[in-house]
């Protein structure tokens, strides 16, 4: 990777890291407060809901004032409306106000994603599109373990001093966007493939998707509540959570190794058998603290791993011209999921009691064995395309920023030996399936924030000069 390309990516990157770390531990403060105020879990549920609802909102409409206004000044839009939704959680408590704050809040923070991923997406070309995206993982998970671990002193501090420093920290962020040259690059929009046409074209990508959704949006919003129902502080708290988020790091990679050396479907049933196995095991053995953080590890790196296998194996069997929609659809599907976890899940807890959330976590993993064994024996898996790609759930060109050119050679080279054995696909292609190719890599076009209206137009080695 040249300097000038790391460049280009440093600022972006560094603001993500900054406002990952107040947004790394916002949910378990929100689900700690409203505890301690005696809320119901159902209560919870809902007012955690909300954040996956105006994620998955701004995945669909948050592109269209990108290309509007620019990456720049949607940057620091986003990220100055996450601050006033945080700052004005500590000034106001009520779960319905703190529901459209939270909802508020999730679709200015798929802003940021969606400007950050964007930037990576068109700042190199495929070669090294891999690398970035590696580089954007890591600052997203280290982001959010160091935002863990700040948990417990900022509310040690009392009062809103946790809403604070995460309003600080949003508000910083918008510092390394601003400092760097003001150029930005164009994003080209295009629409997911709708739910019904994912179903055909993959239902266990579908399927792996969603429920990837439940039990993430599970961990993050629920996890918390039964940690300090059971006894925990709250430094506690987030050290465990932290434990939860570094497993998710960790065990991405070893995962991923084992779904591109095996049938991707027999990963996926061995993923959910191991969630329901972790979930037993919490509910029958006698914990200590240790047993605990090692059994969350584990839990962590198993319900993260279930998003970007699934979306692997649909790239097994996807057509070429739908990859990028594909994945988008996916991701929306999983902010669904996302969204309705909290719900569902929060009346067994209040039903069963606090272990109601691993029952659910158990009763989630049998199901999706279930439903993966039996696609497996009414298709055979597919050959993989290409290697495993590391994805996390964020925004809709994150899932763009995810499909490289070796998934593109792949399917391109599935779909011609398809046509010589006289296989029929899954989904017969009537029309194109993308927009406009996207602009070459050493030929993008750039918006210019000092003029508004004028774009120039140049190449990258020009612009990394410049800077």
């Amino acid at each position: 990777m040249s300097r000038q390309l790391l460049l280009m990516a440093l600022a972006p990157l560094m603001g993500l890291f900054i406002l990952g770390i107040g947004n790394g531990f916002l949910a378990t403060v929100i689900t700690l407060r409203l505890d301690a105020a005696g809320e119901s879990a159902v209560v919870i549920g809902w007012v955690s809901s909300a954040y996956f609802i105006g994620l998955a909102l701004g995945a669909m409409l948050n592109d269209r004032l990108l290309l509007r206004i620019g990456h720049i000044r949607a940057y620091g839009s986003f990220a100055s409306l996450v601050a006033v939704t945080v700052l004005l959680q500590g000034l106001v408590f009520e779960p319905w106000a703190w529901f459209v704050l939270r909802l508020i809040g999730g679709w200015a923070t798929v802003g940021v994603y969606l400007v950050i991923e964007s930037w990576l997406l068109v700042s190199g070309d495929a070669k090294v599109r891999g690398r970035l995206l590696a580089l954007y993982m890591i600052s997203l998970y280290a982001a959010g373990v160091l935002g863990q671990l700040l948990l417990g002193i900022t509310e040690a501090m009392g009062g809103a001093a946790s809403f604070m420093v995460i309003g600080l920290l949003a508000s910083l962020s918008v510092l390394p966007m601003a400092m760097i040259p003001r150029v930005s690059p164009l994003l080209e929009k295009a629409e997911p493939l709708s739910p019904l046409r994912l179903i055909t074209l993959t239902p266990t990508g579908v399927v792996g998707s969603f429920g990837s959704g439940l039990a993430v949006g599970a961990t993050y919003s629920l996890l918390p509540l039964y940690l300090q129902r059971v006894g925990f502080a709250v430094d506690r708290v987030g050290q465990m959570m932290a434990v939860v988020v570094l497993g998710a790091m960790l065990l991405q990679y070893p995962v991923g190794r084992w779904s591109d050396r095996h049938d991707r479907q027999m990963v996926l049933i061995g993923i959910s058998g191991f969630c329901v196995m972790i979930a037993v095991a919490v509910l029958w053995l006698p914990l200590s603290p240790w047993l605990l953080a090692g059994l969350l590890f584990l839990l962590g790196g198993g319900v993260f791993s279930l998003y970007p296998v699934a979306v692997g194996h649909a790239a097994d069997r996807a057509p070429a011209g739908a990859l990028v929609r594909m994945s988008q659809g996916l991701l929306l599907i999983n902010a669904i999921g996302s969204a309705l976890s909290p719900p569902l899940i929060s009346p067994v807890m209040s039903v069963v009691g606090d272990t109601g959330l691993f029952w659910a976590f158990g009763t989630l993993g049998l199901a999706l064995v279930g439903f993966f064994a039996w696609r497996r024996s009414v298709r055979p898996a597919p050959v993989p395309v290409a290697r495993f790609s590391p994805t996390t759930p964020m925004s809709a060109v994150g899932a763009e920023l995810s499909v490289t050119e070796e998934w593109m050679q792949g399917a391109l080279e599935h779909e011609r030996v398809e046509d010589l054995s006289g296989a029929v696909p899954d989904v017969e292609v009537a029309e194109p399936l993308v927009g406009p190719p996207p602009p070459d890599a050493s030929h993008i076009v750039y918006y210019d924030d000092k003029e508004e209206g004028t774009s120039t137009e140049t190449t990258m080695a020009t612009e990394a000069a410049r800077s």
